[in-house]
């Protein structure tokens, strides 16, 4: 069994409603949800967007290798409504990051793990401070409360819900 966190994200549409399916496919289609942080309102990153975004990181167990669980999370994705473009970031209703899989780290052509872009993200290691603090990243060799500490992103993130 696997432990894997991943970090879920929107900005359009019923964001709650948008949640509350999206822990049902994953569910379904992934694993069991074992922890998950608080949701934070956080504004765009990388992008202009009138909508602010829902985050969260939770914490499953699953038996899928990186590569199907990609494919599960990419197909729930679709599923609510996300389109894929090639113009980088925009608004979208649903987005699912995995951010470690175990202490696994591994770089093929279309998923890299650990997600390089955590020690970058306050709206990923807010929440994942939340529920792994102490959790080392396989590459950097920091705790995520060290990486939030050193986080130069400046971006105001707001508890919404537990």
């Amino acid at each position: 069994m696997h432990e894997v966190y991943l970090s879920l994200g929107g900005n359009i549409g019923n964001k709650k409603n948008n949640f509350i399916q999206s822990y049902q496919l994953i569910t379904k289609h992934v694993g069991e949800t074992i922890v998950s942080s608080a949701i934070y309102e956080t504004p765009p990153w990388g992008f202009q967007s009138k909508d602010n975004f829902w985050n969260q990181v939770i914490k499953v167990q699953t038996e899928l290798s990186p590569q199907k669980m990609l494919e599960q999370i990419q197909l729930m994705e679709k599923q609510l409504g996300r389109k894929y473009t090639k113009e980088g970031y925009e608004s979208r209703p649903i987005d699912v990051d995995i951010l470690y899989f175990d202490n696994l780290i591994l770089e093929t052509e279309n998923l890299i793990i650990p997600h390089p872009l955590i020690q970058n993200r306050k709206f990923v290691l807010v929440p994942l401070a939340e529920i792994a603090p102490d959790f080392i990243h396989p590459v950097l060799k920091q705790t995520n409360i060290q990486l939030l500490e050193k986080c130069k992103d400046d971006s105001e993130i707001t508890k919404i819900e537990k």
